[in-house]
């Protein structure tokens, strides 16, 4: 989803929202539970001891973490040999210039904390708490009553203040590998368990799955960037577009629209003005407001955010590592009666073995 030679056009049979396609008003056919494949994929489980019942079960978050680091690390060698591909055949393949000479800054002059390198990750820079301070502190925040949040490391206290302040947090499964979305809120949770609700693995042990049938309205979105351009809102993310997948597929539930602010938290050296913004991608997602540790940005962008999944922009090997698009896909299709076009191939790295 990242070829640098896309332009910012549209085509036949790329857009699909929710209108058209509502539950609400079509009696899907595909015989299958969203919703409990989705809680399905939860089974980093034990079985516990002592006197409990035999069917009791704890999270194996040992387990969960070991999986998680092992496919990010793939997943880093798999955009490090696509960074090298894509800058050997084409020098101009600008995206990856950009995230490189950022990323190369910050390990350069050390404003970044765990986990490093900080090269194909969205960076955990230093003053993140602080960025989510002045974030949370934004109008948007406070009348928001439910705030999706990547589940990266710099955004970690934006996900906690959103919790402890009461409001509903929807987050994804990293890399949408696990599932889909899950939605945590501070009822759920109790002081001594808030905090690790933020990480990914108290996400996968605390949260509620979802499913695209949800009937949620997001207020505000929060997104990591690798490199941001505050005069004009373009974003570069690190490379693998999970958050353009995950902002269509909200779109196509009805959870926002054109109106939905999009903000990011990012150090004051990941602020760039060399994002070309002719060649800003149809599925591109910018942003509405910028917060670094020591300002606010409204960047009153004028690009068009992605009105859904644009699937001749997807790969078949990105598709069959994430059920929840091809049980989207195979939707639309069964409804429309059109089989959907598919992106060029690409290469992606192995997946795990998923315990049954």
């Amino acid at each position: 989803m990242d070829a640098a030679n896309l332009i910012r056009i549209s085509s036949p049979f790329t857009i699909f929202n929710k209108p058209h396609y509502s539950p609400a008003s079509f009696s899907f056919s595909i015989p299958f539970s969203l919703n409990k494949n989705i809680s399905s994929s939860r089974n980093y489980q034990k079985l516990s001891s002592g006197t409990s019942s035999g069917n009791d079960a704890v999270f194996d978050e040992a387990a969960y973490e070991a999986q998680r680091l092992a496919l990010d690390a793939k997943a880093r060698q798999s955009m490090v040999e696509a960074s090298k591909r894509e800058t050997e055949a084409d020098p101009k393949a600008w995206k990856w210039v950009i995230r490189k000479r950022v990323w190369d800054f910050m390990e350069a002059h050390n404003i970044a904390q765990n986990p490093r390198p900080v090269h194909h990750r969205i960076p955990n820079f230093i003053g993140a708490a602080a960025a989510a301070q002045k974030l949370c502190g934004l109008e948007a925040f406070e009348v928001a009553t439910c705030v999706k949040v990547n589940p990266d490391s710099p955004q970690k206290q934006v996900r906690f203040l959103t919790l402890s302040g009461g409001k509903k947090l929807l987050t994804p499964q990293p890399r949408l590998r696990t599932g889909f979305f899950s939605v945590l809120e501070s009822s759920m949770l109790n002081p001594s368990t808030i905090n690790e609700a933020c990480t990914s693995v108290g996400v996968a042990k605390y949260g509620r799955p979802i499913g695209l049938d949800e009937q949620i309205k997001v207020d505000l979105i929060v997104i990591g960037s690798v490199a941001v351009d505050p005069k004009t809102g373009a974003r570069l993310g690190k490379g693998e577009g999970f958050a353009e997948l995950e902002y269509g597929m909200l779109r196509y539930m009805g959870a926002i629209d054109d109106s939905t602010p999009i903000v990011t938290s990012v150090h004051d050296e990941q602020l760039v003005d060399d994002i070309p913004v002719e060649k800003v991608l149809i599925h591109d997602v910018p942003v509405d407001i910028i917060c670094t540790p020591t300002q606010v940005i409204f960047t009153n962008t004028s690009i068009p955010k992605p009105q859904g999944i644009y699937w001749d922009k997807l790969s078949p090997e990105k598709l069959g590592q994430i059920r929840i698009l091809r049980e989207l896909k195979s939707r639309i299709e069964q409804e429309t009666g059109q089989k959907l076009p598919c992106g060029p191939s690409e290469k992606l790295p192995p997946t795990a073995k998923r315990r049954r």
